[in-house]
């Protein structure tokens, strides 16, 4: 009998035996006994050292196919015997249960619908627009300059066709202005994309309200007094406050609302860069220009803006010192927030 012969018998032997094992232990053994280093078919395989170049090519192809089609066989008659043993087996009503966990908000949700909750109650309408822009309404009609460096690529994430991913939710106070006409008292939540370093502080994604009040005889006390407002609702009475100057291509005058640093009490760390307070909003009387842009009478109008981040102020209320942490997506920190 030469080699081929001997090694198709085995063939046969083998699958005889294994589709009558009826054990994972029996299975195991009729495995060793082919397919082991001191196994029938190893044996013969020891042989292919004493025939020719040809013969070994041939032989060797059959033997790997053999044993590709054992192997393939003893899985499948594993898997056959496990099935037939979870059939059969009596569950065991003695066993603990297991806990059912309910899904829930995720954090930024939360600290979103509460805030839009807050301004609703203030008699804001709610809003919404495209995340993917034209420059027209995300800078242009926003009174931002052609060389400011907003428009860089460095800072904006550039698509097909001229757009972009919009940089704050400020789009849709334009697109809302040429719908309407004054009164208008909107807030526009929504997700934000900036071509920034990832860090504790930043992220490249984050969320915003954008938040903007037009009527006759708008002035920035009534801005301020909306702001207090939130603040002291959104935190809790007392909360300290402050504004500082500064500058927005599309409001002026401008300001910035800061809170005292809820980790260190003002003294200063880290998080806040030893300052002792976190910036939580830009805020300012909407430029003329914008109205401008959109047809309003500057003469008649006029109007408030603030843009909120609310990674930032989600930060601050539940004290999480890195805003990686809200899109690392680890159980253990989401579940903290329910």
């Amino acid at each position: 009998m030469d080699i081929s012969d001997r090694l198709r018998q085995l063939e046969q032997a083998a699958k005889g035996e294994l589709s009558g094992a009826e054990s994972a232990d029996l299975l195991e053994q009729i495995r060793v006994r082919y397919l082991g280093k001191k196994g029938e078919l190893t044996a013969v395989l020891r042989g292919l050292k004493d025939l020719s170049v040809d013969e070994r090519k041939t032989i060797g192809g059959l033997a790997n196919r053999i044993k590709t089609d054992l192997e393939q066989l003893i899985v499948e008659r594993r898997e056959d015997l496990t099935a037939v043993s979870s059939k059969d087996a009596a569950p065991d009503y003695t066993l603990p249960g297991r806990p059912c966990y309910f899904g829930h908000r995720h954090l930024i949700t939360i600290v979103m619908d509460e805030i839009i909750g807050i301004f609703q109650r203030m008699g804001f309408e709610i809003a919404d627009g495209p995340e993917i822009e034209s420059d027209y309404y995300n800078f242009g009609a926003l009174n931002f300059p052609p060389d400011h460096p907003a428009r860089d690529e460095q800072d904006t994430f550039y698509v097909e066709g001229g757009l972009l991913l919009r940089t704050h939710t400020s789009p849709v106070q334009v697109r809302e202005f040429e719908k309407r006409t004054p009164p208008v008292k909107i807030i526009a939540p929504g997700r934000v994309f900036r071509n920034e370093a990832v860090s504790a502080r930043h992220y490249c994604v984050f969320h915003q309200v954008e938040g903007f009040y037009v009527d006759t005889r708008v002035t920035f006390g009534d801005l301020k007094g909306a702001l207090e407002a939130f603040c002291f609702e959104f935190f809790q009475e007392g909360v300290k406050l402050r504004f500082r100057p500064s500058f927005f291509p599309f409001t002026e005058p401008s300001a910035e609302v800061d809170v005292q640093c809820f980790f260190c009490g003002g003294k200063g760390c880290p998080l806040c860069k030893y300052e002792g307070w976190l910036e939580i909003l830009g805020c300012g009387m909407i430029d003329p220009a914008v109205f401008t842009a959109v047809g309003y009478d500057n003469d008649k109008y006029t109007g408030y803006a603030f843009g909120m981040g609310v990674e930032r102020i989600a930060q601050l209320k539940y004290q999480v010192n890195d805003i990686r942490l809200v899109y690392d997506n680890d159980i253990r920190f989401i579940r903290q927030f329910r």
